[in-house]
């Protein structure tokens, strides 16, 4: 028999399995909306360094807006002092027990006393959600000049130094006289947050808008916070310049 004697070959449609639907990608869940901030108002609020001008008006503030606040200080005395001057209820304990007692703890303390002050909490602050507003500055006869740390940054001091706390960096750039005066209704300026985990970020965020005026805004990773301090030292200078408690506002956020 010849070849063209021989059966055809099966059709390659016969041999083939049907070809199955490309299988449809997961649907994506909707962005975040970033604005959709945590409720911080059950949080206690503790200040170190509450009795200075910047703790002191920050710890104001935020109790005017019905936060509970303990104001830290070396001397338990001064601080209880300064808490029954400020009213809203902000009480005041030496820094230890501020720490200890305090869901989330400013640090307001001065920049020459910023790492033995943190070295010495280390304990009381482990687990605890640090909050670093201090600016390394100097000055001389030419006005206020930035110092950068040798870790880069005060927060990024404050990290190392407390390895079991989780420290972000917030509240730099606020005018302690704008903040300590009870005829200032709003305070009229954006804060810049930085951390590394965005749920500390947005808790930070979230206390920041609590204080009528203020925007907590996400400003990226600690590393970016020397930026961040150093902006203080021009604003120094613009408001020496133009007799001003200038702050900062960031456009189309």
């Amino acid at each position: 028999m010849t070849s063209s004697d021989s059966a055809p070959p099966a059709s390659d449609a016969a041999t083939k399995a049907p070809a199955k639907a490309p299988a449809k990608a997961p649907a994506k869940a909707p962005a975040k909306d970033p604005w959709d901030l945590p409720d911080v108002s059950g949080l206690v609020v503790g200040v170190l360094g509450g009795t200075g001008p910047q703790g002191r008006g920050l710890a104001y503030r935020l109790a005017r807006a019905g936060q509970k606040v303990i104001l830290g200080s070396r001397a338990a005395d001064r601080a209880r002092a300064a808490a029954e001057e400020l009213g809203h209820g902000v009480e005041g304990a030496d820094n230890a027990e501020c720490a200890r007692r305090s869901d989330l703890v400013i640090v307001a303390v001065p920049w020459e006393g910023h790492g033995d002050t943190l070295a010495s909490l280390r304990g009381e602050l482990a687990g605890k959600l640090v909050v670093d507003c201090v600016n390394p500055l100097g000055f001389d006869k030419k006005g206020a000049y930035a110092i950068r740390p040798e870790e880069g940054s005060a927060a990024e001091q404050a990290a190392a130094l407390l390895p079991e706390a989780r420290v972000t960096a917030a509240f730099h750039h606020l005018s302690a006289v704008l903040l300590a005066d009870p005829e200032v209704e709003e305070i009229d300026t954006d804060v810049m947050v930085l951390g590394e985990e965005r749920a500390d970020v947005e808790t930070v965020q979230a206390l920041a808008c609590r204080i009528p005026g203020m925007r907590g805004v996400f400003a990226g990773r600690l590393r970016n916070a020397h930026q961040v301090e150093s902006l203080v030292a021009n604003l120094i200078s613009v408001n020496r310049r133009y007799k001003a408690h200038a702050g900062v506002r960031l456009t189309d956020v």
